[in-house]
Formats: structure tokens, sequence, C-alpha cells
């Protein structure tokens, strides 16, 4: 660029640069691809990462590229070269003429792998490995909405209802999934795919109640917590709420054990292309799926058994023995003794110009934003618990096969991220550590969760999440369409919803640059002031961490004056409803200023994290 735009404080306005692409100077001077394995490596790029005339010496990473981007760029080259490609390739040769050079010194290969089958005869359909865990849940719990996933548009321009229940209409007919109920047979679960059918959209005006958006809130959350039930189809819910002439609320809203988060984003896609197709009077203008939902659950059943099964449970086997410590997070309540699953969200925002500079130090230690993100939030969580052995688990897309990138259906699988936080590493270690255990993971991801709880046979509670109790998730599916001739078509965000784990934090990657997100949390464990002083903390370490990641966790992660007055005062005058000796930590001002001395903790003479402090005060408690 001749110049940089500035915003009117003169600084750099990052939502204003073009994004960097062919015509960059950089990019000009790159070498075109030589070999027949580079140029289908750049193709691979170019298709993914949505980049043209992608050069041999250009970086993949540099280009837009993440963990996410790189498995679909691998599951090409097995399909086009026959090439089993490691995920790890990727970040250790992350320029095209390196990664090409990694496949053409690979042993030849058996051959280029066969599309999923589809599946034959009309006889019973198995669930997948995810799908059984969610109907065993259901089963324990009947009518819970922690598996709901509502999603709401804000729709503005002149709506053409009936364009709109064709196009779900045909979506439905397209994806078994959003047909499919489950029943018992012989006493194990199976799919039963029902015959398509019109799909009704349910519509509600409001345009004439001046009190129009508090009632529309109501509707969205009664909306996101109705339960289905699983015996019944469809698991897909849609509605229209009319706020004015031009202005509605579409609540698309769908069970877990038919969809997940990338679903969400071929759902409205599909939406988009159909109703302006609709609309216009034309034909749907989307081709026939290859394979259904069912398909996959019956291979990932014929895949995942034999030697590969082994190799993957070995991996974790040796991972998870013995089973990492419970992270026992400084609750406000005691644990109840079954889940309720009442949640609470915390919104979470982190600006553009310091996930800009995570992202650099993210380059500097060859991991992604992913990795960095995770990295602060293990060595907090190790600073609010005490623990060292910091598991937490995260969600993977789990379509490692072309075919699967365009279905709707539950894929996602759960990874258990487990960390060594000790030795008081500096921060760039940390990550270091968290990119060798998230790699190992990645290659090791087709293993169900499901499947893996059953194998290292965790203490069964129903009061808190098998192997691991918080989840962090940074989502960066492709995203969603959101451009529909004659209509502005806006996200918005639901704060209804249950919570499935202690804490999970969910953040994304907004448009603007910036990360936007928010910490959900189990309501009968902790208070709404807890939780957003948690979210502050994480938002506080990061700007800590891209000002100095070269800083130890100790002094990253080191209690505040607000933390260390919320335990020796604060606690010390709590009674709370449960009697004295119950009160939380059971610590009285006495012990408290004679055995954790009070004076010099608060001064900050003795340096302590928050997780070493309650350690301190169990120990007074006991």
């Amino acid at each position: 660029l001749d110049e940089l735009p500035l915003t009117p404080n003169g600084k750099v306005d990052r939502r204003r640069l073009p994004p960097p692409g062919k015509d960059s100077p950089e990019r000009e001077r790159s070498i075109p691809p030589r070999t027949p394995t580079e140029r289908e490596v750049a193709a691979a790029w170019s298709e993914v990462l949505g980049v043209a005339d992608v050069g041999a010496s250009d970086d993949f990473f540099d280009l837009g590229g993440h963990s996410l981007l790189a498995t679909q760029v691998i599951s090409r080259l097995r399909t086009r070269l026959g090439a089993d490609v490691p995920l790890r390739a990727v970040f250790e040769a992350p320029t095209v003429e390196a990664l090409a050079a990694f496949i053409d010194a690979q042993a030849p290969s058996s051959g280029r792998r066969g599309p999923i089958p589809r599946r034959e005869g009309r006889g019973p359909i198995p669930l997948s490995f995810a799908q059984q865990r969610l109907w065993f849940l259901d089963r324990l719990a009947p009518g819970m909405a922690a598996y709901n996933i509502p999603n709401v548009l804000r729709l503005q321009g002149r709506l053409d209802t009936t364009a709109l229940e064709r196009a779900l209409s045909e979506i439905v007919r397209r994806h078994e999934a959003l047909r499919t109920h489950f029943e018992e047979t012989g006493g194990s679960p199976v799919q039963v795919v029902e015959e398509a059918s019109r799909v009704r959209l349910e519509q509600e005006d409001l345009s004439a109640d001046p009190d129009r958006e508090e009632r529309a809130r109501g509707i969205v959350e009664a909306e996101a917590l109705k339960p289905f039930d699983l015996s019944l189809g469809p698991l897909i819910r849609a509605r229209v709420v009319r706020l004015g002439a031009e202005d509605h609320l579409f609540l698309l809203t769908m069970h877990h054990i038919v969809s997940d988060g990338w679903s969400m984003g071929v759902l409205v896609r599909e939406i988009a292309a159909l109703y302006e197709a609709y609309a216009g009077g034309k034909e749907s203008p989307l081709g026939e799926l290859p394979i259904q939902y069912a398909d996959f659950a019956v291979w990932q059943r014929e895949r995942l058994s034999g030697e590969r099964l082994e190799r993957e449970l070995g991996y974790w086997r040796e991972r998870l023995t013995p089973l990492p410590p419970v992270l026992e997070l400084p609750a406000d309540r005691p644990r109840p003794a079954v889940q309720s699953f009442r949640g609470g969200m915390a919104e979470v925002k982190v600006a553009a110009e310091l996930a800009e500079r995570l992202k650099a130090v993210s380059r500097e230690e060859g991991a992604t934003l992913f990795m960095t993100l995770l990295a602060a939030f293990d060595a907090l969580l190790s600073g609010w618990t005490g623990e060292r052995d910091v598991a937490v688990g995260t969600g993977v897309a789990n379509r490692t096969v072309e075919e699967l990138e365009g279905l709707i259906g539950f894929f996602v699988n759960t990874l258990v991220l487990r960390v060594d936080c000790g030795g008081d590493p500096t921060f760039r270690e940390l990550v270091g550590r968290v990119r060798e255990v998230t790699l190992g993971a990645y290659a090791h991801q087709e293993l169900p969760f499901e499947r893996l709880v059953e194998e290292v046979q965790p203490e069964r509670d129903l009061g808190r999440n098998p192997v691991f109790q918080v989840l962090f998730e940074l989502q960066n599916a492709p995203a969603s369409l959101h451009t529909v001739p004659g209509l502005s078509i806006e996200p918005v965000r639901s704060q209804a919803g249950g919570a499935r784990f202690d804490l999970e934090l969910q953040l994304s990657e907004a448009p603007g640059g910036w990360l936007d997100g928010y910490l959900v949390y189990d309501a009968d464990l902790f208070s709404e002031s807890t939780a957003r002083r948690f979210a502050e903390r994480y938002t506080d370490l990061l700007a800590a961490i891209a000002e100095s990641p070269s800083r130890r966790l100790s002094s990253l992660v080191a209690a505040t004056g607000d933390e260390i007055r919320t335990v020796v005062h604060d606690w010390n005058d709590t009674r709370r409803d449960y009697p004295r000796d119950e009160t939380i930590f059971g610590i009285f001002e006495r012990v408290a200023s004679e055995r954790l001395d009070a004076p010099a903790l608060l001064s900050g003479e003795s340096p302590v994290t928050y997780g070493d402090l309650l350690r301190r005060a169990r120990g007074v408690a006991r």
C-alpha cells in the first residue's frame, strides 16, 4: 500500500486494510509451483484458503491457515495423491515446496482412499459413537435442553416466508439427519430415517406490540430451552417472529444429536442459496449429496476396529494413565449430587490489536492462535486451582474426509488436552508444551470420546463431566454466507441455554479482527460475578502475555490484591445458608490472620497464585 489507513487517533485501522492476496508485493515474488506434487499442494491450499496463485514459497499460516484448514488440505491430498500426510508435517513444512518435498520423500502409498460407501440394504442403522453418548445422556435425564443448538438470525428487508419455508423443506429432504429419530431395538438404539415431507414454519406477529423487543427475547429464550423428544422427529424447529414490515427474527433450533457447529454453517449457507433461488422463481442450485450421515455412522464403526482401534487406544491410554486430577475451581456453592445443567454466560471480548499481537506470538512459536489462547487458559486454570497437571477438553470438527464437509450431522469429537504447567515455565515454553500435546491429539482425533471413556474407566459421578471439567474452543469453522439479495442477515446471540461443564470458554474470530465470545458457567456452582471476574482475569492475562510472552507463569498468574482480599477477608465474613462448619473452606478471621499471614499477602511481599492461596486455606480449614 502507498499508505496505511488510520483511525481518527492516528493508529492503523486494521478493519480497512485489504486482505492479503495475490496482489501483495511479497506474493508477487513467489516462485510458481514447479513439480506435479507442488502443483497439487498449491491447488489444495488455494481451494481451502480461498487464495489464488499460491506460490512454491508461500507459507500456509501466513496465508491464514490454521489446524482445521490444515486438516481439510490433508484430506484433499490423501484423496488426490494417496499421500498419508500427518498434521504435524504442515507445521514443520509450512511452505508448498517443503510440504511437497515431504510427500515425495515418503514411501509409496497403497493408493488413493476410496469414497465412503453408501450403506446397503434397509436394515437397522446404528448410531455413530457420538450419537450413542447423547442418546444415553438423554435416557438418564429426559427433556434436558443442554444439548439444544439454538441459532437466531435477524432478517431486515422484505421477507418471502413461502420461499423460506420451501428452502427449509428442501434442506430437510437433502440431509437425512434432519428427518431422523431414535428408537430402541433389541436393547440397542437405532436411527430411523423418515420420508421427506414439508417443513412447517411457525410464525408469530409482534409488529403491533409496543413491548415487542422484550416479548421477542422471551420467545427466543423459551425456544432455546424447549426440549426435544429423540424418539420423535424431526429434531429441528424453525420459527419466524415478525417485529415490523421489514424486520424479522428467524429462530432455528436443532438437537446436537443431528447437528454441530460446522453443520450450522452448512445449513445457513444452503438456506441462503435456496431462498435466493426460490424467491426469484428458480429451482434449487444445489447438487445431490454423495453420502448421508447414516453412511458415515456405518463406515465409522467398521473403520474403528482391529489394529487401527488398538493404535488409537494405545496413544490415549499413555496420555491419560493415570487419569488427570479433578480441577477444583473456587466455586461459590457446593457441587450438587446430580448436574442440573443450569447455566449462565459472561461475555469475553479481545480487541483486534491485542488479537493481532497474540497471532504474532503464535507465529514466533510455530503455533496457531488456538494453541496460544489455550496456553493462556491453562495457565489461568493452574493459577486458580493450584494444579500443575491441567486437562481441558476441546471440540474438533472430525471431518477428516472431504465428502463429509458438506453434510449436516453430529461429527464433532471431543479431545482431552492434558498439559504440564509445572516447573514455572515461561509462557513461550508453555505454548511449546501445548503445541506438542495438541498436535499429538489431532493425529489421534478419530477415536470417539465415548470410546475413550469406556477405555480409561474414570470414577463415575453424576455431578461432573468424566475425565475433564472445563472446555475451551476457538470457533474457526468456515463462515456462514450472510448475504441474500434484498435481505440483510445478522446473527443474534442468545443468552439462553445450559451448561454441560463447570466452565466452557467459547471464542470466535469476528470479521473486524477482534475475538468475541463468552464464558458459559455452571450456575449451580458459580455466581455471575465470579464468572465475570474469571473472564476479566483471562483478558488481562492475554494483554500481559502479548506485552511480555517470556515472563514466567508465577508472575503472570500471581493472585491480585482483590483475590487475596476475597480469601482473607470476604470469605471470613461469609456464613452462607448452611451450617458454620460448612462455610466455604471453613475459614474464619482468627485462623486467616494467624495462619495465612494476611498482612504479608496483602502487601504483596509473599507472591502466591490464587490456587496456592486456596490450597493453603483448605489446609487451615482441615
